[in-house]
């Protein structure tokens, strides 16, 4: 199986299945003598754990991360860091009842397809599960961010048909950690809640929006051609488990605008080059230009609800099947973690890229 290695210098290859032993990974790039902060590791984690909430899955999972090599009396060897998961609450019985039926908008059909087995206990590797392992690369790359002046900032900005119509500019995010939804407005907050929990009584799941806010980024990271910034971002955030779509800037916006609005202005304030509006997003020419970096990903509903749906087995029949277990109504709320995390991860490489030219004598 392909495509487990994520970066380029700062790399992460995971591994494990959701009712496998565990989850974990590798970490390569990591700075030779940054201190490890469990503290702050095991706090992103938390964020994106099961069972936070009532509207999350209530799978009992603490997620405690343990770090088996490239650590040195708190700090970073510059060797691979390697880290692991255990999983402990499965309820691999579950699942019995699918072991040969394909879920609707599942990877069941696919994986069976292309591999001639799968793992029919929560998906296996293709469940939200693997992205442990994106959370612990990505709060490392966070604290190597840190030492720049990098922060990253998701949130929360829309749930079905809910939407925050407030600049970020104009929100707190840090508020965003105050509720159970992860928006930073918290009239909207509660409206988003109370969505959320109604469509869990339904039996049924609902999509939504995810906002990602990068400040102090410095000016020249990222590679043209191939390589922007900006595509280095829609391949992280499309990684991500039920993902559909991803914009930066103006986005889709900027196909009914004009040149002469759309365009970012540029004066000099304080001996630096800024732009007056920043319909770019923070990404000119793939490479960034100093203003803030801010994307929008969106993610499908959740594709297991508890009603029942028509569906076809292994063995070439249509049949009705109905999912058991525990399964979150709206994948948003634990979701933004992980795409802070993927974010953190490009970043981190792409310093690490811009430096490797400095080394060259």
């Amino acid at each position: 199986m392909a495509g487990n290695t994520f970066g380029t210098l700062y790399k992460l290859t995971s591994f494990g299945e959701s009712h496998g032993r565990g989850v974990g990974g590798i970490i390569e790039g990591v700075m030779p003598g940054l201190f490890l902060d469990l503290e702050f590791i095991q706090n992103e984690l938390n964020r994106r754990r099961p069972g936070q909430s009532e509207i999350t899955t209530p799978r009992d999972e603490s997620d405690q991360v343990e770090f088996i090599s490239g650590v040195f009396e708190g700090c970073a060897t510059g060797t691979p860091l390697a880290f692991v998961i255990w999983n402990k609450d499965q309820k691999s019985g579950d699942y019995d009842n699918l072991k040969d039926v394909y879920r609707p908008s599942h990877a069941d059909y696919t994986y069976q397809s292309k591999y001639g087995i799968r793992d029919h206990r929560g998906g296996g590797r293709s469940s939200a599960r693997e992205t442990i392992a994106r959370v612990v690369a990505g709060a490392v790359a966070k604290l190597m961010l840190k030492q720049f002046g990098v922060s990253i900032q998701a949130f929360t900005s829309q749930v079905g048909e809910i939407k925050l119509n407030k600049p970020y500019q104009d929100l707190d995010l840090l508020m965003a950690e105050n509720n159970i939804v992860r928006c930073p407005d918290a009239d909207t907050a509660m409206l988003m809640i109370q969505y959320i929990d109604d469509i869990r009584r339904e039996h049924d799941s609902v999509g939504g929006v995810i906002t990602c806010i990068i400040r102090n980024t410095p000016t020249g990271l990222g590679e043209p051609v191939f390589d922007k910034l900006h595509a280095l971002l829609a391949h992280a955030m499309l990684s991500i488990n039920a993902v559909k779509g991803f914009e930066y800037g103006s986005g889709f916006v900027a196909a009914g605008m004009r040149g002469t609005n759309h365009n970012d202005e540029f004066y000099i304030n304080e001996g630096r080059v800024r732009s007056r509006s920043n319909f770019s997003g923070g990404i000119q020419g793939g490479i960034s230009n100093g203003e803030d970096i801010y994307f929008n990903v969106a993610f499908k509903p959740v594709a297991t609800v508890l009603k029942e749906q028509k569906t076809v087995n292994k063995q070439g029949d249509e049949v009705v099947m109905k999912a058991k277990g525990r399964h979150d109504p709206c994948v948003v709320p634990r979701a933004v973690p992980i795409v802070e995390a993927m974010a953190a991860m490009v970043l981190a490489d792409a310093f690490l890229i811009n430096n490797s030219y400095n080394s060259v004598p």
